[in-house]
């Protein structure tokens, strides 16, 4: 899956969680649950929601690590190889 994919399911998924939201504003290095203005709750449901769209494992212990969009699109397209 190429990286424009990823970035169109992400912006897909958060959409439902974020309808409101203007996804051309946010910057790759951004941090989405800031720019978003979501919880914990709504981002672990992101979170599952990823794994159910695209059927990748994402261990809890990784969360942390998928702040911005650049990382969250980089984890992805290395586990979806």
């Amino acid at each position: 899956m190429s990286e424009p994919e990823i970035k169109a399911a992400v912006f897909k998924i958060l959409r439902k969680i974020a309808p409101e939201a203007d996804f051309d504003q946010i910057r790759p290095e951004e941090n989405l649950r800031e720019a978003l203005d979501i919880d914990s709750f709504d981002f672990l449901n992101f979170m599952i929601a990823l794994h159910e769209e695209l059927a990748v494992e994402i261990p809890e212990a990784d969360y942390r690590k998928l702040s911005t969009l650049r990382e969250l699109t980089r984890y992805l397209s290395d586990r979806l190889k």
